[in-house]
């Protein structure tokens, strides 16, 4: 539960306006990958994100790592819903039982490594004041 809470702790620093954000936006940080994100859903408690970056790769974008992420707004935490790596999908759904814990608790603490290093890295989506991707990229091509 500990892990969980630091979790959303450092989303909420990479967030800080969750729950008031909708669409796809893209932070960045100098010396560093794009880091993107998509807000999938909200609901009363809940919000359900997807972060990753992209790669090009052979001309291709390839996300890595690509994360669901559910946050608790109530409970102040958050939790893996999937991770993929390395073309490997970990999916936490049915990892409520032995060895299935274990493994709920690994992914959780890669997202907390993972989401450190982006909070130390001077990652930052605004919300409110950022300009959601799909707008980015329209005026870019125009």
């Amino acid at each position: 539960m500990a892990l969980c809470e630091e979790n959303y702790a450092l989303l909420l620093r990479l967030l800080p306006d969750l729950r008031e954000m909708e669409g796809e936006y893209v932070a960045c940080s100098e010396g560093h990958a794009e880091l993107h994100l998509q807000v999938l859903e909200h609901s009363r408690y809940t919000s359900l994100v997807h972060l990753t970056y992209y790669f090009r790769q052979a001309g291709e974008q390839h996300p890595e790592p690509d994360a669901i992420l559910r946050v608790y707004h109530d409970s102040k935490q958050l939790e893996v819903v999937e991770l993929r790596q390395a073309e490997t999908v970990l999916s936490a759904a049915p990892l409520y039982e032995v060895p299935g814990l274990s493994n709920k608790w690994q992914l959780n603490w890669f997202i907390s490594k993972w989401l450190g290093y982006c909070v130390g890295a001077g990652y930052r989506f605004q919300g409110k004041g950022d300009v959601p991707q799909a707008e980015l990229l329209a005026g870019l091509q125009n």
